[in-house]
């Protein structure tokens, strides 16, 4: 068979994905990078206790599908009731329900240009019509335009960010509450909140956990550690909670998993030396960035965005001659943040490979 009987929404949308790996980048350059620092994961790696459970973990069993202690120890932390929570696998996966449950053809979806690309992959795959709104000039997610532009397209979604990725900026949690009363009463807010446990306090929402205009999405790939073994969790009112469990895949979460996230939050210590280990890794890239003449961005998040001064044209170069030399660092792709590169926080030995380095794929950037 040849002519493969894709839908007519399948076959208009492109042959693309929202990132590149470093691992296809190092079988293309057949050499591994030595310093990885584009990918947002958190190098300082998850909490010995669930390495150590997750290997213990019986494998040949599924997981649980109702992820029933996770979900009660997560209640548990949170203070609030396990029917306000769904997990699953990663961020990504969660925003991918969220979307199926929520968006048919034709139906509008705000987000900001230049914002986390996962979301619109899952909006378009389902036929949502994407509307964008620019950053304001602080490199800041813009509340007002995102609110104001899903009032005038009747949006079903809005997608914010906070702490943003790519630029790493974060509002605070009571400018959130302040702007909320300007969201449409039908329109829900999707927050993403993945990189939550590596801001300051005030950046949290302080809404009750079911506020109805509000879905939040975390995750346990970022200060805990445990990007590969994609688990996320939403939060938010039990009769939205509920409606995944008409899409999601009950089997999706693996058991090991289940086991790593749970142990990971059980460890809160380790946590705790993770986010100030976050925290001297951000300060030190700042500190090399200002060295070489370019303009670090303040960050709430496990990387830091640095204005690179010349344009998108001159950070493109900057980032191929860094990974020409071995240090895999990634890049926005909206005007204007795309002016910046954007680096991931590092070991010490890592950001040693990048303040020897940097220098020299700046000079080359700006020979060529």
């Amino acid at each position: 068979m040849t002519d493969f009987r894709l839908t007519a929404l399948a076959q208009s949308l492109p042959d693309t994905v929202p990132f590149v790996g470093p691992e296809t980048e190092e079988r293309a350059r057949s050499r591994l990078f030595d310093a990885r620092l584009g990918a947002n994961e958190n190098v300082f790696g998850p909490s010995p206790i669930a390495v150590r459970v997750m290997a213990e973990t019986q494998h040949w069993m599924y997981g649980d599908p109702e992820s029933f202690e996770l979900r009660e120890a997560l209640a548990d932390h949170l203070g609030i009731r396990p029917d306000m929570i769904v997990v699953g696998e990663g961020i990504d996966g969660l925003l991918g329900y969220l979307v199926r449950i929520m968006v048919g053809p034709g139906d509008a979806v705000v987000t900001s240009d230049g914002a986390y690309p996962t979301f619109n992959y899952h909006v378009a795959g389902y036929g949502g019509v994407l509307h964008k709104v620019p950053y304001r000039h602080d490199d800041h997610e813009d509340l007002a335009a995102l609110f104001k532009k899903a009032a005038e397209v009747k949006a079903k979604l809005v997608y914010l960010a906070n702490p943003d990725n790519p630029m790493g900026t974060a509002h605070d949690g009571t400018d959130i509450v302040a702007a909320l009363a300007h969201l449409p009463k039908d329109t829900l807010l999707v927050l993403d909140e993945a990189y939550l446990e590596c801001a300051p306090p005030q950046v949290a929402l302080p809404l009750p956990m079911d506020d109805p205009r509000v879905i939040r999405m975390r995750t346990f790939s970022k200060a805990y550690g445990l990007a590969g073994a994609r688990v996320g969790y939403a939060l938010g009112a039990p009769e939205l909670i509920r409606a995944f469990e008409k899409v999601r895949n009950h089997f999706g979460m693996n058991r090991a998993a289940q086991a790593g996230a749970l142990a990971a939050l059980d460890d809160q210590t380790w946590l705790r030396s993770v986010q100030a280990r976050i925290v001297a890794s951000r300060n030190r890239i700042a500190d090399i960035a200002r060295k070489n003449g370019l303009k670090p961005i303040p960050s709430a998040a496990n990387f830091v965005a640095i204005d690179c001064g010349g344009g998108p044209e001159y950070a493109k170069t900057v980032l191929h001659e860094m990974i020409a030399r071995g240090v895999f660092i990634r890049m926005p792709f909206a005007e204007p943040q795309n002016r910046c590169i954007r680096i991931s926080c590092g070991t010490p030995a890592q950001l040693d490979i990048l303040a020897e380095v940097l220098p020299v794929a700046i000079r080359a950037s700006e020979m060529g």
